[in-house]
């Protein structure tokens, strides 16, 4: 697979979800089906009038797809996933292909709570073969009735491993093995818990496995050379760029790797000074120039074995190519 001659620069913000313009939690998928590039995001109601963060509930998963090598990206949908009656919220989605079947993992949360920890989160498993038409597979039984924020990665030995945050243990990474996608044994030890964070992403670049977690003023990076011990490696995305809506940190992230590259996926909060801003005003509402969220990318490099993310103040060479 070789990177195309005409690659561009990456356009910035990537994406802003034109309904509700709140586009947040990214993760990019190939689809074999349509031959193009699929993200899938938490679609944050940021253009509601509402009190404290029911924009962040009541939230479905948004699609976004380009098909001209990520140049451009196109509002596609939110997906419609079996749950319960009623509106309720879907949070950080998570999904691999398998032999044609695609796995998505995704916290749901029962309603549309006004306030953060109001009702228990729950990581469900859905199958398709689109990407658009999914099928419950269930709740995965996990260490605490307060978990989100998936990430799959599959190890050496074909066994896939779950990170995953549970917030009754002081927001820690907790992970899950399995050799079927369905069936999940606990691990019951954290993975990742020397800082309270979130949306875990776990990749491989460059012969050493990496971890970048969201700890809500950038990103903390984290190496492995067996993805079980982690080393604390570095911080990234903790401050903003010179481009349209790329400030002032990045948060929950997604990695994308293709050959000796590796582009990272994150949203923004543009209006916001620092990442958790968010006062309220007398009737209990967030303004919306806080709440709106843009969804951006940027490459990845390795400067004297730290993770680090490429200037994003210059033009940085960008090309998504077809997978086989």
């Amino acid at each position: 697979m070789s990177t195309d001659p005409t690659a561009f620069p990456i356009p910035a913000p990537l994406f802003r979800d034109p309904i509700y313009d709140g586009a947040a939690d990214p993760a990019i998928i190939w689809n074999r089906r349509e031959k193009s590039w699929w993200i899938l995001y938490t679609a944050r109601r940021a253009n509601q009038e509402a009190m404290d963060v029911a924009y962040c509930h009541g939230t479905d998963i948004g699609v976004a797809s380009s098909s001209d090598h990520g140049r451009h990206w196109i509002f596609r949908g939110y997906l419609e996933l079996p749950f319960e009656p009623g509106k309720n919220t879907f949070w950080a989605p998570e999904v691999v292909e398998v032999n044609g079947v695609y796995h998505m993992y995704v916290a749901c949360i029962r309603g549309v709570p006004n306030h953060f920890g109001e009702q228990d989160g729950h990581i469900y498993h859905y199958t398709g073969n689109n990407l658009w038409d999914w099928q419950n597979e269930g709740r995965i039984r996990l260490s605490s009735a307060n978990v989100i924020d998936p990430c799959l990665f599959q190890l050496p030995d074909g066994a896939w491993r779950m990170w995953y945050k549970d917030e009754t243990r002081g927001a820690v990474s907790m992970t899950a093995d399995s050799r079927d996608l369905h069936n999940w044994q606990m691990n019951p030890e954290p993975a990742i818990a020397d800082r309270p964070h979130e949306g875990t992403n776990v990749f491989r670049f460059r012969d050493r496995y990496w971890a970048v977690v969201d700890q809500w003023a950038g990103l903390a990076v984290y190496r492995s050379d067996d993805a079980a011990v982690w080393e604390f490696n570095n911080v990234i995305l903790d401050r903003p760029s010179r481009r349209p809506d790329d400030g002032p940190s990045g948060a929950h992230a997604d990695v994308l790797t293709i050959d000796d590259k590796a582009y990272i996926f994150y949203f923004t909060h543009p209006g916001r000074k620092k990442h958790t801003e968010s006062p309220a005003n007398a009737a209990g509402v967030v303004p919306y120039e806080l709440r709106r969220s843009s969804l951006q990318a940027a490459e990845l490099d390795i400067n004297e074995q730290k993770l680090v993310v490429v200037d994003r103040d210059r033009p940085t060479s960008f090309y998504l190519p077809d997978l086989t």
